[in-house]
């Protein structure tokens, strides 16, 4: 009996271990189905396009985070953890891989990157210059074979890292300007030895001096941002020369668009050494537009419209708007009207710009703008601007831009070589297009015996008076002169001119001494001459575009010359009938001239130099010019060329 108790006792134990043993393998089971169903190790999820984009071009320069080329470099050299918490100390692991080897084109751009980022982590400029250097030994390596390919993302991130390397490498204390110095420069792993000629920053023949990073000017009131992408730092210059009391030069205001490029003589002892040598080169826009590095022809970066914003940025430029309507003497006498903004190149065709009432140089701002980005106009024109006083009588404001051309060309050509400068275009803008035509007419006594019922010679005035008038009034066309373009030019005058608001603004007007006497000498000395009275508005620039003034209709029937080839555009605000719109300022009908070789309307208010379908057809208009005048080039003979260089 306590035998078989036992058995059945000892059954009941296995039946009771068997069950937990069924459960255990149940349990077990299903963790592993339950696991099986989870993540695996390795997984892929759907994602917007936009952000996997992002995560394979993110890199220090456009986001601030290591590029993930960078991370590979890292993470096979097991330096991933070490990079965060001892970036110096990681970076030097890395350097003593290329050191102890061949120049890995990967570890090469690894170093740029991460020392890029530790010099904007800590403003270390060593760093910065490192970056150079790495990204300059990957670009441009002894062996033709390791150069990097064009479409591999990190040929552009290591342009930029060695542009931005050598902008913040050489920078000042407070980052306002870039020190362009020979001397010895330290490095993480040594020292760079630097060369620089100063005075082979040049550009004609004014130095180069004060230059202010590029890449760190954010512009506003310009349209569009034109940059050459390539290789050098893109910088903004000041241009110096020796006061000129007179005479062509470029305008004060201009800041100039550099590259600076840094060439170094780098290879795998050289760095293992800790010891570099460098040349810093300093180059004008577009003088050249690419250099020859080991070899290889690469482009300059460059970077025109920050620069040309930068110059006009000044407040002096905008000021003189206001009160250079004002007061006729505002613009020293002493100062040459007419600036270049670029110095003389002989071969180049001169567009001269003329703003409108109380406007100034830099309402051009745009148009010149885009036009410097077109390659074939930069080659073939050079541009310059005419200040003047716009309150001022039309006809004595057109006379200080004819002799200021004149005297242009004489000093610049003074043997008559260049025949670009017997091909000058004008381009004028509102009242600046008055202007522009009176160099373009001949006006036999048709102007003034609308001023006046006597002829000139019968009056009792002084011999200056008279030459005063003279010139003003008995125009002919200027012979370096071959093309004009008018923009929103009241042809026939302007309403707003004739309006009160108009004629109480001429009111204000000062006019200059020498004008002063001159009308107080025809009028008064000449009680029994008819002469025109301006009324309550003065001899302004605003009677001389008011509608009902005979000298201005006298003016306006007279013909642009058949050699020289006029165009019009025309602005008109709204949807509405050209023939009886206008742009606020000028009415369609005023602006139209029959003789014009084309005319283009364009949907504006009066303010229509920099609307895009203007910028077009100057452009087009230019080319055309150059086509027509100079099919084979417009440069003078070499020996001219040669006398010029300095």
């Amino acid at each position: 009996m306590e035998a078989n108790g036992a058995c059945r006792q000892a059954k009941r134990v296995d039946r009771r271990q068997h069950v937990r043993w069924r459960a255990a393998l149940g349990t077990s089971v299903g963790l592993l189905l339950l696991l099986a169903a989870c993540a695996t190790p390795v997984q892929v999820d759907r994602a917007d396009p936009r952000v996997v984009q992002r995560e394979l071009t993110s890199d220090v320069i456009s986001t601030g985070n290591i590029s993930e080329p960078t991370q590979i470099v890292l993470h096979r050299q097991d330096l991933t953890e070490r990079f965060e918490s001892d970036p110096e100390g990681a970076i030097v692991s890395l350097h003593r891989t290329i050191t102890a080897g061949k120049l890995d084109p990967d570890a090469l751009f690894a170093l740029s990157e991460l020392s890029f980022r530790h010099a904007e982590d800590t403003g270390n400029h060593a760093y910065y210059l490192a970056a150079a250097v790495y990204a300059f030994a990957f670009l441009f390596p002894d062996d033709p074979a390791q150069r990097p390919n064009g479409f591999d993302p990190r040929f552009r991130t290591a342009s930029d890292l060695y542009n931005r390397g050598l902008t913040s490498g050489f920078a000042s204390a407070d980052r306002s300007r870039v020190l362009l110095r020979s001397g010895r420069y330290e490095l993480p792993f040594g020292t760079i030895d630097v060369t620089f000629d100063p005075a082979t920053a040049r550009w004609g023949n004014l130095m180069l001096v004060d230059f202010t990073p590029a890449d760190e000017l954010h512009i506003k009131g310009l349209q569009n941002r034109y940059r050459q992408r390539g290789i050098g730092a893109p910088l903004a210059a000041d241009a110096t020369e020796a006061v000129k009391e007179t005479g062509f030069q470029v305008a004060p205001e201009v800041k100039v668009p550099v590259t600076t490029l840094l060439r170094i003589d780098v290879s795998r002892r050289d760095l293992a050494q800790g010891h570099l040598r460098g040349k810093i080169d300093v180059y004008p826009a577009f003088e050249p537009s690419s250099v020859v590095i080991r070899g290889q022809s690469v482009p300059l970066e460059v970077d025109t419209s920050a620069a040309f914003a930068y110059g006009l940025s000044d407040p002096k430029i905008w000021r003189s708007e206001f009160a250079g309507f004002l007061k006729g003497d505002y613009f020293d006498k002493n100062r040459f009207p007419i600036d270049g903004l670029e110095p003389y190149r002989p071969g180049q065709i001169p567009v001269v710009f003329i703003h409108g009432t109380g406007s100034s140089s830099g309402r051009w701002a745009d148009l010149v703008n885009d036009l410097q980005s077109d390659p074939v106009i930069r080659e073939h024109f050079q541009f310059w601007w005419f200040s003047y006083s716009t309150g001022n009588p039309a006809p004595f404001s057109a006379l200080r831009l004819r002799t200021a051309i004149e005297d242009a060309v004489h000093e610049l050509d003074p043997q008559g070589k260049d025949p670009a400068l017997r091909q000058i275009v004008l381009i004028g803008h509102s009242q600046g297009g008055l202007l522009a035509k009176m160099l373009v007419i001949d006006s036999g006594s048709r102007i003034w015996d609308a001023f006046s019922s006597k002829p000139l010679e019968q009056l009792t005035v002084s011999a200056d008076t008279r030459d005063l008038l003279r010139r003003a009034a008995f125009v002919t066309p200027l012979p370096e002169v071959r093309r004009v373009i008018f923009i929103a030019t009241p042809q026939h005058g302007s309403f707003v001119a004739g309006s009160t608001m108009g004629q109480l603004l001429g009111r204000l007007v000062t006019l200059p001494v020498n004008l002063v006497t001159a009308f107080g000498e025809t009028i008064g000395g000449n009680p029994d001459a008819a002469i025109l009275s301006p009324g309550s508005a003065g001899f302004g620039s605003v009677w001389s575009m008011t509608p009902d003034n005979p000298a201005l209709k006298a003016f306006a029937a007279i013909p642009v010359s058949p050699k020289v080839s006029a165009h019009s555009i025309i602005a008109v605000e709204g949807d509405g009938p050209v023939d009886t719109g206008d742009d606020g300022v000028v009415t369609y009908q005023s602006a139209h001239i029959p003789e014009a070789k084309s005319e283009l309307v364009v949907r504006s208010d009066h303010s229509v130099q920099a609307n895009p379908h203007t910028v077009s057809e100057v452009r087009r208009i230019l080319l055309l010019h150059l086509a027509e005048a100079c099919p084979k080039g417009c440069l003078p003979p070499a020996d001219h060329i040669a006398g010029l260089q300095r």
